[in-house]
C-alpha cells in the first residue's frame, strides 16, 4: 500500500498535530495555560475555528487544579464522558482518585422513573440525583443543554457552587441559550459559544486541565 503515509507514534502524532494547530492558528490572544486547554479542544475536534468561540469565566484553570488535587468529585451528563477521562492522570494528581468520584447518574432507575414519570429529560435528574456532590465539584457537560440548566438552578436557587464547569453541550434547542446563562453568572467556566461542542470535547478540556494540575 505505497500510497499510505508511514505510521507514526501517538505522541509524535500528538507533538506533529500541536505544531500544525499552532502555526495555522497563529495569533490567538490567549495566556500559555488557556492556550494549551484551547489547543487540546482544537485537537480533539479538527477544527481550528473553534479559537473563536471557547470563552473563560473567572479564573476555571486554576479552580479546577485546586480542585483536582485535593480530589474532587467529578460530574458528567453522559456515561460516554466518564469512559474518556483519564483515570492515570487523575491518580497521579491525587491517589484518591477511583472511578466512584467520576460520577453519572442517567442510567440510574430512579432517574428513568422520574424523568419517565414528568415527562423531562433524564439529564435533569441525573444532575438532581448527584447534587450532594455538586458543590466544590468540576462538573462536565458535553451533550444536555437540560443538564446545564439544571446546574445553574441550583446554583441559583440552593447556592451550590462547582469549582468547574465545562459547559459545552451541542445542538440547535437552547444550547446557545444556556450557555448565555452560564456566562453571566460569577462561576469559573470554560465554554463554547453557540451550538458547537460535544462530549469529546468537554473530554478533552478536563484532560487538559489534568495535565496542567500534573505540571502545577
Amino acid at each position: 500500500m505505497k500510497d499510505l503515509p508511514e505510521l507514526v507514534s501517538g505522541p509524535d502524532i500528538e507533538r506533529k498535530s500541536f505544531e500544525i494547530i499552532d502555526a495555522e492558528v497563529g495569533d490567538h490572544g490567549f495566556d500559555e495555560t488557556r492556550w494549551t486547554v484551547v489547543r487540546r479542544i482544537i485537537h480533539a475536534s479538527g477544527d481550528l475555528g473553534l479559537v473563536k468561540y471557547v470563552r473563560f469565566g473567572g479564573d476555571p484553570i486554576s479552580s479546577a487544579i485546586a480542585a483536582l488535587k485535593r480530589g474532587c468529585p467529578i460530574i458528567s451528563d453522559t456515561r460516554m464522558a466518564t469512559l474518556g477521562i483519564s483515570m492515570a492522570k487523575l491518580q497521579k494528581i491525587n491517589p484518591s482518585y477511583t472511578s466512584d468520584k467520576i460520577l453519572c447518574a442517567i442510567s440510574e432507575p430512579s432517574v428513568i422513573e422520574q424523568a419517565r414519570a414528568s415527562n423531562m429529560p433524564r439529564s435533569v435528574f441525573n444532575i438532581r440525583h448527584l447534587k450532594q456532590q455538586l458543590d466544590g465539584s468540576i462538573v462536565l457537560v458535553g451533550n444536555a443543554p437540560t443538564a446545564l440548566w439544571e446546574v445553574l438552578r441550583l446554583y441559583h436557587d440552593e447556592n451550590l457552587r462547582p469549582a468547574c464547569v465545562v459547559g459545552m453541550p451541542v445542538g440547535f434547542v437552547n444550547v446557545s441559550e444556556v450557555k448565555k446563562m452560564l456566562m453571566e453568572t460569577d462561576l469559573d467556566y470554560i465554554t463554547i459559544t453557540g451550538r458547537r461542542g460535544g462530549t469529546p470535547l468537554a473530554v478533552a478540556t478536563l484532560n487538559a486541565l489534568a495535565s496542567l494540575a500534573l505540571s502545577a
